[in-house]
């Protein structure tokens, strides 16, 4: 458990454990580090950091909401592998982490040693968009993380079937914090306001020339058969655009898989064996 802080002020969190080749995780928009916990003990033979981007898990929230984009927070990751001393390392993006990754491929890429992307591309479905906007920034009606854990298998047995319940446990853990009055969000709220108002400013680019980026460093992707964010066919566009880009569809998973099954082991595994 270790913090840095930022050129702009805010303490950011992260975790940086075992040896062996690094390995950064870059959650998705509203989780934290943890979200990684299911992945962690099989691949014990890498040296995992895991990071809470501003606003998320145990890292400052900005006081300018603005500086939620993803721009500011390659800059973040920029500084802690600096903060590191890392000339190069692989990196693990889940949705926005690796929205995170192919902006840094665009403006370092000379610091990536290989890149996973879990479940997003240069396309980002506007089925997913919708759906995420329905939660983003609404405090959980549950009181407790059982409760939590039956309101989300409930909720996303559709796209992650027969899930078991103590799964869901962990993941209602992740995502929400104990409080005297409940659970609570592990994110700044403000989340919310800074992507409405960057989408009502038209402040989304165009993604391909950022996953283009990345040829020439090991690549791999990550599709749930379930995905309403990563569809199959931009999915077969990043393979055609992307020469030797390792891909596999994890079946029985949404947005976003939770990086234990077996066929997300093995593209993370022929990554790391790449760097």
């Amino acid at each position: 458990m270790a913090e840095f802080k930022t050129s702009d002020g805010l303490r950011l969190y992260y975790e940086d454990s075992r040896t062996g080749t690094p390995l950064l995780c870059l959650a998705g928009l509203t989780r934290n580090g943890r979200d990684f916990s299911l992945l962690a003990p099989y691949i014990a033979d890498a040296r995992l950091i895991t990071l809470d981007a501003r606003g998320r898990g145990q890292s400052d929230h900005d006081p300018n909401h603005a500086n939620y984009n993803v721009l500011r927070e390659t800059q973040d990751v920029v500084e802690l592998l600096d903060h590191l001393a890392f000339d190069r390392v692989a990196v693990l993006g889940t949705s926005r982490g690796g929205m995170v990754a192919m902006t840094l491929a665009t403006l370092q890429p000379n610091r990536l040693a290989g890149v996973i992307l879990n479940d997003v591309g240069p396309v980002i479905e506007p089925s997913g968009i919708s759906r995420i906007m329905d939660y983003l920034g609404v405090a959980p009606t549950s009181k407790t993380y059982d409760e939590a854990a039956a309101v989300l298998k409930a909720v996303m047995e559709p796209h992650f079937p027969g899930v078991p319940l103590e799964i869901w446990r962990i993941q209602a853990e992740n995502q929400y914090q104990e409080t005297t009055e409940g659970l609570a969000l592990r994110y700044d709220p403000a989340l919310r306001t800074a992507l409405m108002e960057q989408a009502a400013a038209g402040a989304v680019p165009d993604l391909w020339p950022f996953f283009e980026a990345l040829q020439g460093i090991p690549t791999g992707v990550l599709r749930g058969a379930n995905s309403d964010i990563l569809s199959q066919e931009t999915l077969k566009q990043m393979q055609s655009r992307h020469p030797g880009l390792i891909t596999a569809e994890i079946p029985d998973r949404g947005h976003v898989p939770f990086l234990d099954e077996p066929q997300s082991l093995t593209v993370i595994r022929m990554i790391l064996d790449q760097t």
